[in-house]
């Protein structure tokens, strides 16, 4: 099998951002992979305790961070795709809501996907889950805008 790189190895090898650049090394350092679909992205990231609100469980914060960054991740992807582009435009987050539907382990790696709800323009409407243990943890809904 080959090893794909991330969204993040690919396109922004240098970025400091907390959640999700490769540069930080104190970060989350997340690693945002296109489904072989081409219609999702997915990432598996791995806790550790110090990201914890209480022993054995993730902090509601780190979740928030995952989520915004892997579907940010996405909704960059989509737009260079279909805008036939070889660089993602720089995104920001406009509004996300996360809701926490139960307390997620992190002695264990936890599974984010998000898919595109739909597009208007430079905007993007992204659906995404945080999963442990094969149960949905946390859900996120966000609009992502590309800036100059």
């Amino acid at each position: 099998m080959i090893e794909q790189k991330s969204l993040q190895e690919l396109y922004a090898p240098n970025s400091i951002c907390f959640g999700c650049g490769p540069a930080n090394k104190n970060g989350l350092r997340i690693q945002s992979l296109v489904a072989p679909d081409e219609k999702s992205t997915f990432c598996t990231w791995t806790p550790q305790n110090y990201h914890e609100a209480f022993p054995g469980m993730l902090n509601g914060g780190i979740i928030g961070s995952l989520l915004d960054c892997h579907s940010n991740w996405t909704a960059a992807w989509h737009l260079m795709k279909t805008s036939n582009q070889t660089q993602p435009p720089c995104t920001v987050t406009a509004e996300f809501t996360v809701k926490l539907l139960r307390p997620t382990p992190s002695i264990k790696p936890v599974n984010l996907v998000a898919h595109v709800l739909q597009t208007t323009g430079s905007r993007v409407e992204i659906e995404a889950s945080l999963q442990s243990e094969g149960q949905v943890c946390a859900t996120c809904r966000g609009l992502f805008v590309a800036v100059k």
